[in-house]
């Protein structure tokens, strides 16, 4: 029977080169080796030493020590990766990778060593602990989505091959191997959520939905689907009520669509155009406001992110005042 982290990379075909993120940990230990032996000298890796913990040393010798004896080239990028006030050690850590990452692909701008993807060894218990995250905050299809399986950054294509695959068939797949990894001690920390996700609810979880690393990804694949389909109707309904001159919305047009679809292409507006995002509270009282904008003097001024939508003659504006 094959090890469903074979099926997995059977299944990924990616473009050549390809870049493995290589933090040392089972995961992405795993994901190198089976790409180095799928696609030999045509695999590079990369490291990212956040330098947060005592373990980074280790883990980058690790790294080392793996990719001289594959043969795949390993470059690392050190980062400060400190949370800043009011941020959480989690985002400060993963926006600290993702410049890494793409400094690295920036690095190889003109070289023939410059990957054409990136593999990511996030596997199918990640993505189960990223639903729970986003049920527990009430999110939207967008964050019901969870991790996309592919997509794109800096003109390279990104892949996760592994959302598929359990933590415990990775770990068994390395032990079937003979290979071995860093275990990363903040992972016992429960201060973090995900840690407490994974120490007190997915042992029940286990034992209640046996296959729920196998059904609830696929509701996150079912809800990026969905979220796919109103990235579509966003973009044809912003282009029926767009105000060319301002690049914004004309309020009547927008009162000519649903309330439903009005939330849709608001959004659509706010991320792309403006760059910031309502909650559900403020795109609520953003649709009222709308609605009952039916004479010339009915004036808009509402907080909506990290700044403020307001009626300008016949469309909505948004401004913020702190740039």
């Amino acid at each position: 029977m094959t090890a469903p982290l074979d099926a997995a990379i059977a299944r990924f075909s990616p473009p050549l080169p390809l870049a493995v993120a290589l933090s040392g940990g089972a995961d992405s230990t795993a994901l190198l080796v089976a790409c180095a032996a799928k696609w030999p000298g045509q695999v590079l890796a990369v490291h990212v030493n956040h330098g947060l913990q005592a373990a980074a040393a280790d883990f980058e010798t690790h790294c080392v020590n793996l990719c001289q004896r594959l043969g795949v080239p390993l470059t690392i990028e050190r980062v400060n990766a400190h949370a800043q006030p009011g941020q959480s050690p989690e985002d400060a850590a993963r926006i600290a990778r993702y410049a890494a990452l793409d400094r690295y692909v920036d690095r190889f701008a003109q070289s023939e060593q410059r990957p054409a993807s990136m593999a990511l060894a996030q596997h199918a218990d990640d993505q189960v602990e990223t639903l729970l995250i986003a049920l527990s905050r009430g999110a939207g299809l967008r964050g019901l989505s969870a991790m996309p399986a592919q997509w794109a950054r800096a003109g390279v294509d990104f892949y996760r091959p592994l959302l598929q695959v359990t933590s415990a068939d990775i770990r068994q797949w390395l032990a079937d191997h003979g290979e071995r990894f860093v275990e990363d001690p903040s992972n016992a920390d429960t201060a973090f959520l995900r840690n407490r996700i994974r120490a007190e609810l997915m042992p029940s979880l286990r034992r209640v939905f046996p296959h729920y690393a196998q059904t609830l990804p696929r509701s996150a694949s079912h809800a990026a689907q969905a979220q796919s389909l109103l990235a579509e109707m966003a973009l044809a309904d912003w282009a029926e009520v767009a105000d060319a001159s301002a690049n914004a919305p004309h309020i009547q047009r927008l009162q000519a669509l649903s309330p439903a679809r009005q939330a849709n292409v608001l959004r659509h507006w706010l991320q792309h155009h403006c760059h910031s995002a309502a909650s559900a509270a403020q795109l609520q009282e953003l649709l009222a406001q709308i609605a009952a904008c039916t004479t010339r003097g009915h004036q808009i001024r509402l907080k909506v992110g990290g700044g403020f939508v307001q009626r300008s003659k016949d469309h909505l504006a948004w401004y913020n005042p702190a740039v």
